[in-house]
């Protein structure tokens, strides 16, 4: 799986993970990949959500140790 690019929002919390994927989607061409490390854990269910919300595939999750990690696919 070829990533286009990687955020890490690391320490932050809702909402700020999806707010800076949703900028970073903005920038990206359609059918790239954007890979969010995160160390919320309710970011695995506001993926979810803003994937079906905004029409972007949520491609991959998965949890590492601490960290959350979500690949988007930008539609």
């Amino acid at each position: 799986m070829e990533i286009h690019k990687e955020i890490d929002t690391r320490g932050l919390n809702c909402p700020l993970p999806i707010l800076k994927a949703k900028k970073a989607l903005a920038d990206m061409a359609s059918g790239q990949l954007l890979r969010v490390v995160a160390t919320d854990s309710g970011s695995v269910r506001d993926f979810q959500a803003f994937a079906k919300q905004t029409g972007n595939e949520l491609v991959e999750q998965q949890t590492v140790g601490g960290e959350f990690i979500h690949v988007l696919r930008r539609r």
